[in-house]
């Protein structure tokens, strides 16, 4: 079984389970995601890839992580995740990219990523829950942060933090690649 289709089936799975759990009809998560049922259908017979828009939709939508709808594996409490079963879950041809490190769901979701932005790249990202911080800290270059409109600059060795339940973006406007980790906490679904 090839990556793609282990993560497409494990998607499928866990967003069944994760509904299930919450007791949402397939009309309620679709309304609360702001995703087609239609998606949601075929999300749930794996017969399609969502965009990673997507699946953090579902995500809020259902109060977990992204760690938790793309988890294949359910272990002990304490869980070291291989370099190689790092989720990649955006790149470019450019060569930039993200990678979800680790996520737990104790209290609400928290996530870490690792990213990559080659020069003149820009990620971009809708508004997540109420609730939601995300923390990135710059380890090369210069990343350039866009939060609500208004644009920061965050140096190699700066940190960053914020509400993101406004637009934002992740952008590369210098001459060397932009690496970073990032932390994304969202708050449990009430």
């Amino acid at each position: 079984m090839s990556d793609l289709e282990l993560l497409t089936q494990t998607l499928a799975r866990n967003v069944k389970h994760w509904r299930a759990v919450r007791g949402f009809t397939l009309d309620v998560l679709a309304a609360r995601a702001g995703v087609s049922r239609g998606m949601l259908i075929q999300i749930e017979q794996a017969r399609t890839n969502p965009s990673i828009g997507t699946v953090v939709k579902i995500g809020d939508a259902l109060g977990v992580s992204i760690t938790a709808l793309l988890d294949y594996e359910r272990g002990p409490k304490v869980r070291i995740v291989p370099a190689e079963r790092a989720v990649r879950l955006w790149h470019t041809k450019a060569g930039s990219y993200n990678r979800l490190l680790a996520g737990t769901e104790a209290p609400g979701p928290l996530e870490m990523w690792d990213w990559r932005l080659m020069p003149g790249d820009i990620s971009p990202s809708e508004p997540h829950r109420g609730g939601t911080v995300e923390l990135v800290h710059v380890t090369a270059g210069e990343l350039t942060l866009a939060v609500d409109g208004t644009e920061y600059r965050v140096p190699t060795g700066a940190s960053a933090s914020f509400e993101a339940d406004v637009p934002h973006w992740y952008g590369n406007q210098g001459e060397l690649p932009v690496e970073m980790v990032m932390a994304v906490s969202v708050p449990p679904v009430p």
